[in-house]
């Protein structure tokens, strides 16, 4: 019967070689576009420069959550819908403490930790930005990354921990439970309203042909903590004996209980990692945005969900490009749509990233 079975003719090309020859037709017939309008002089270099930089900027905040999200993922093995509510509640409590340090002795305390809700103060009140108040920064960054490291922990002790056995199904569908709760919670202690954050900061003018590209303090900033974020991850993966133990539990979870790793030590040192740095890019987008709200992390989920399934579901270092990708694309797209649809345009790469590669950019490493 095997012999009777139609085999395919060798004439005929695999088909994720077809769409990999597309993909990369498309893509060069696009930056042939660019290179045209840079030409033509239908579009500015300091406009095209403009984006890159503000899409590399974005994307290292998403490759920064994807990497929390990965992390777990990985080693648990269910994507957790409230990561994205980490983010939030990191941010308020990461800004709650820079307004308290900042505003500390000329306001009142709990409206400085509250944000002012019911308007009783102004970010201009208060007059923090990266460059004013560095020191106030500095600690609600701080506290925002130990705030998520604290809140991801919680969850696992009193949710998550109880229901390892029931499956990833079970677990999503907490997560989402979860989500909702920190959501709610926040609109009872924030409200629905968004804030205003900072004052303007320092920023350097970078003179081109056809304008200027401004570079300011909180990009910089974003900039340096996402990478030095993301090098210490790297280091803690390769270099520290917790690092090999999470790679070990992400190869096989049962083989490294029989040669007496601490699972559960490397799950707890897993969620407080991946916490901390939801808690970074909490503070680092609302820095970057300049404005917080209860749906901030949430509207950030679906592309660092994009990020990391680009990149390769597991894998730290494919979190990381697939981020920077989303970033980059939903930035420059805008050369050809309006930047309301530029959101659509980053989950159609994803899609077609997958298309050529299913398992993503780096498919197959894990962590």
């Amino acid at each position: 019967m095997a012999l009777l079975r139609d085999k395919t003719p060798d004439w005929v090309p695999d088909r994720t070689r077809v769409r990999t020859a597309l993909f990369v037709a498309v893509l060069a017939l696009l930056l042939l576009d660019v290179l045209r309008r840079l030409l033509g002089e239908s579009l500015a270099p300091s406009l095209l420069t403009g984006y890159l930089w503000n899409g590399l900027v974005f994307g290292l905040v998403i490759g920064l959550a994807g990497v929390g999200l990965s992390l777990t993922y990985d080693l648990l093995g269910f994507a957790n819908f409230a990561h994205g509510d980490y983010i939030s509640v990191s941010a308020f409590v990461g800004w709650g403490s820079t307004y308290l340090v900042a505003g500390f002795g000329d306001f009142d305390p709990l409206n400085l930790l509250f944000l002012g809700v019911g308007d009783t103060v102004f970010p201009r009140d208060v007059g923090i930005s990266v460059t004013n108040t560095p020191g106030a920064v500095l600690v609600g960054l701080v506290v925002a990354a130990v705030g998520g490291a604290v809140v991801a922990l919680l969850f696992d002790r009193f949710v998550y921990r109880s229901m390892r056995k029931s499956g990833a199904i079970a677990l999503l569908i907490a997560s989402i439970g979860v989500a909702f709760t920190l959501r709610f919670m926040m609109v009872f202690l924030f409200t629905q309203d968004s804030f205003g954050l900072t004052v303007s900061a320092w920023a350097y003018e970078l003179s081109l042909p056809g304008g200027t590209v401004n570079v300011s303090a909180p990009e910089l900033l974003l900039v340096t903590v996402a990478g030095v974020s993301m090098v210490s991850v790297h280091l803690l993966l390769t270099r520290t004996k917790l690092g090999k133990a999470m790679r070990a539990m992400s190869a096989n979870r049962d083989l490294a209980r029989v040669t007496g790793i601490p699972s559960e030590r490397v799950v707890t040192a897993t969620w407080l990692v991946g916490g901390a740095l939801a808690g970074l890019a909490g503070f680092m987008i609302a820095l970057f945005q300049g404005t917080i709200n209860y749906q901030l992390g949430w509207t950030l989920l679906l592309l660092v969900f994009a990020g990391v399934i680009m990149g390769g579901i597991g894998s730290v270092y494919g979190a990381i490009a697939g981020g920077v990708l989303i970033g980059l694309v939903t930035r420059v797209s805008q050369v050809w749509i309006p930047a309301s649809f530029a959101e659509a345009v980053g989950f159609a790469v994803m899609i077609a990233v997958l298309l050529t590669r299913p398992s993503g950019l780096f498919g197959g490493d894990t962590l």
